[in-house]
């Protein structure tokens, strides 16, 4: 499986953005996709992630209510659409892959793993 994220920037807080992963591979429907992210000084945390079947969605407690995973299967691309968005979401968001089945949240659970995208929170 291969992952390619995009769509990161630079917006104040309060705005909106939305990630984008692009998907491939013929492995591609035996795996679920996470979202992770990485502060400055910190380590990776999970964000969200599909369970799983793509039915159920799982999401850290900080953006619950705030963020949205959801996929576009045409178009082999999974979003999180990120709203009311603050300087602590500043980070690298990373998005990946795991065998259904496996626990969403642990990051070694993932065995695909795509470049990062920066999203930066001005206050």
């Amino acid at each position: 499986v291969q992952l390619q994220a995009s769509g990161g920037g630079l917006v104040q807080a309060g705005d909106s953005l939305r990630l984008s992963c692009l998907t491939s591979g013929r492995t591609l429907g035996y795996s679920a996709v996470g979202w992770f992210r990485q502060a400055p000084g910190k380590g990776r945390e999970f964000v969200a992630a599909f369970g799983r079947d793509d039915s159920t969605t799982y999401y850290a407690d900080s953006v619950k209510g705030r963020f949205t995973i959801s996929r576009d299967s045409a178009k082999n691309t999974v979003y999180l659409q990120m709203n009311s968005l603050k300087p602590e979401d500043t980070a690298i968001y990373v998005c990946a892959a795991r065998p259904r089945g496996r626990d969403y949240a642990i990051q070694r659970m993932y065995n695909y793993w795509g470049q990062g995208t920066q999203v930066t929170v001005s206050s």
